[in-house]
């Protein structure tokens, strides 16, 4: 019974193909399909794995990579060359485990804020939009709260953490604080 329930909420896998022509085939429709369609399955809250159709070999990764370049090329990207630089940099950085956690989490928190918006802004009215607009409502003020202090909480723990590593590798050197 208890793997009967893990299965049910487990989230089903939408499976694509990538075959050697570049193409995508969905198994669930038993159809190619383009990657603006891979996109709105992703889009649309479905889980997708993309996978190599001769050897199995995961692809999601370098799919949803591509994903994000088409959409930065677009016209409006969400990344200045500033962010992406500094993001570069952190590969082969002490730092990169890190920091991957930090943004995967704030990413997070800022969906779970836009969601928590968007609940609540279903019956709003022009006058209780317009204050929030202004920046006036208690709601946004502690929701924008409670995403700061999360973003505050997650830049402490990697703080924590670091100072944690590095006093084990000194103390590997032998040397103590």
């Amino acid at each position: 019974m208890s793997e009967q329930k893990s299965a049910a909420s487990k989230p089903a896998q939408r499976v694509i193909k990538k075959y050697p022509n570049r193409r995508l085939y969905d198994t669930d429709t038993s159809t190619y399909i383009t990657l603006a369609e891979v996109r709105q399955l992703v889009m649309e809250h479905q889980h997708v794995v993309v996978r190599d159709a001769k050897t199995g070999e995961d692809l999601t990764r370098s799919i949803l990579l591509q994903i994000i370049l088409e959409e930065e090329a677009g016209g409006a990207p969400m990344f200045s060359e500033a962010v992406l630089a500094n993001i570069i940099r952190f590969y082969g950085h002490a730092m990169q485990g890190f920091m991957g956690a930090y943004l995967e989490k704030n990413v997070q928190a800022f969906t779970d804020f836009q969601s928590k918006m968007a609940e609540q802004s279903q019956n709003v009215t022009p006058e209780m939009w317009s204050q929030f607009m202004n920046l006036q409502s208690p709601l946004l003020k502690g929701m924008m709260g409670n995403y700061m202090e999360q973003s505050q909480s997650m830049l402490t723990q990697m703080q924590e953490q670091m100072q944690k590593q590095t006093e084990q590798m000194l103390g590997a050197f032998g040397i103590k604080r």
